[in-house]
């Protein structure tokens, strides 16, 4: 651990020799209340260091633990999953942890400079998307002078270079969504050219169908205007967006008919009695919040008149409901004081629908296996059917394919737990907890690590100039090509 420097002990008043870095911070008095700017600045850049390593240690030690497949034994699908689980992480930041594990295998210099504390986390993160063993070593040197912003940037236009470039490069599909603050739906597809047209053809399509229908609506016509064309644009645009909506409507409304198990084509909204009365007696002014809004105590809460939110999804509005409502199949599902839902369960071994929707709204509509939250789902009866287990919404429980199947071929036991979620006993008797707990060490940082660590080991070596990204990228591609095209090295006695 480093120590204060000569200049940031004799600025404070307090301070009589230096004091290791980790120590507290100099005693308070009435001259100096508060520890010298100069004394955080370095206690920051010190612990940055630390972390920068110990970070390096965790990831190298998650990679063996990933190679060794050490989360199978815990039945879980992934070392993502088992890191989400025991480590308390997200599953988008449990799924890059082991990405950049398993880079840094193949990576020596980067994960050096990584392990010494000269290379900060995201920095390695963004290099180990496009860095290869060849391009290791030229990769880690071009990263020193730059910021993680800047580094950031390289990379991105590092990805695109290289797909342009490369010509067995096969066109990535995929459709990105995310659910924004006010609850709209934001939604992002890749498609290959002919793909794409086939997609876009169908909106035109159904965009011209719904023109139609709108012009053969008895309204009267709406007087001539000057065209403006951005509001011609915005027009088409929203014309596209109620296509989409009206192609995905028509599939599932053609699929429902004959399926066996119509709710996976319909999207089910939770509305309570209150919402549906007329807005005019005002009880359904709070109807607004999500069936994932956490903190409120009644308001969301299953048994609550006025919930209005879409299934394991956002709020809407309580005029929106009632206007679907005018259309949609009704059904009711009926939940007591706590919010528990009673019993609506018959004795046949498949659930009916009204009992799918049930276990779907009990147990959120995921994996309830702890560690999982997979939405790919099925119902499983808790004690099996063959052993005279009943098909009631007490005895099922909702779980994704692997962990049924493994569920059924490990002999795990389920129990129902009090208020909500279950008890998963492993077949050697222990329990699988839903959060574990993190043990806390009295352990310093540095102890974790073997690096040589001051306050200026995490500083970038550059002047924080503005990158130039053309060069960037013509030497790092310049530097991969004079490796390529350079003869084989051979070694002589």
């Amino acid at each position: 651990m480093s120590e204060f420097t000569s200049t940031v002990a004799a600025s404070s008043p307090t301070a009589e020799s230096p004091a290791p870095s980790g120590a507290a911070a100099p005693a308070a008095s009435s001259a100096s209340p508060e520890p010298p700017l100069e004394w955080l600045e370095t206690q920051i850049c010190d612990l940055a260091g630390h972390l920068a390593a110990t970070t390096c240690r965790f990831l190298q030690l998650l990679g063996d633990f990933d190679a060794r497949e050490g989360w199978a034994a815990w039945d879980l699908p992934s070392c993502a999953a088992w890191l989400s689980w025991k480590c308390q992480m997200s599953s988008g930041t449990a799924r890059e942890h082991v990405r950049v594990a398993r880079a840094m295998r193949t990576l020596p210099v980067i994960s050096g400079e990584f392990g010494a504390g000269r290379m900060s986390f995201a920095k390695v993160r963004a290099l180990t998307r496009i860095a290869t063993r060849a391009t290791d070593a030229d990769l880690a040197e071009m990263a020193g002078p730059m910021t993680a912003n800047q580094l950031e940037r390289f990379a991105r236009a590092h990805r695109k270079v290289s797909k342009a470039d490369d010509e067995n490069a096969v066109a990535e599909r995929r459709v990105r969504w995310r659910t924004e603050d006010d609850g709209s739906l934001t939604m992002s597809v890749r498609l290959p050219p002919a793909d794409g047209a086939v997609v876009l053809q169908a909106l035109r399509a159904a965009a011209r169908d719904l023109e139609v229908k709108s012009a053969s609506d008895d309204r009267p016509a709406a007087p001539a205007v000057p065209v403006d064309r951005d509001a011609a644009e915005a027009a088409a645009r929203e014309s596209l967006a109620d296509a989409l909506v009206d192609v995905a409507s028509a599939y599932l409304g053609g699929k429902i008919a004959a399926a066996s198990n119509p709710d996976i084509y319909q999207v089910i909204v939770h509305v309570g009695p209150d919402v549906l009365m007329d807005p005019a007696d005002g009880s359904a002014g709070q109807a607004d919040v999500s069936a994932e809004t956490p903190g409120h105590s009644r308001i969301g809460h299953p048994a609550d008149p006025r919930r209005c939110h879409i299934e394991d999804g956002p709020a809407i509005h309580p005029s929106t409901a009632r206007r679907i409502a005018c259309q949609a199949t009704l059904s009711w599902m009926l939940h007591d004081h706590d919010g528990t839902l009673l019993d609506v369960g018959r004795r046949h071994r498949v659930p009916t629908p009204a009992q799918r929707r049930a276990v779907r709204e009990r147990d959120r509509c995921r994996c309830q296996f702890p560690g999982c939250m997979s939405r790919r789902v099925e119902i499983h009866h808790i004690q099996f059917w063959s052993k005279g287990g009943p098909t009631n919404l007490a005895n099922l429980v909702l779980l994704c394919k692997a962990h049924h199947m493994i569920v059924h071929d490990l002999g795990y036991l389920i129990a129902p737990l009090t208020g909500r979620g279950f008890r998963f006993t492993r077949p050697d008797g222990g329990d699988l907890v839903v959060s574990p707990q993190l043990e806390a060490s009295g352990a310093d940082v540095g102890s974790y690590h073997d690096a040589e660590i001051t306050p200026a080991t995490i500083v970038a070596t550059g002047y924080g100039d503005r990158l130039n990204l053309d060069l960037a990228i013509w030497a790092s591609f310049a530097n991969a090509s004079l490796h390529r095209d350079a003869p084989p090295v051979t070694l002589e006695e």
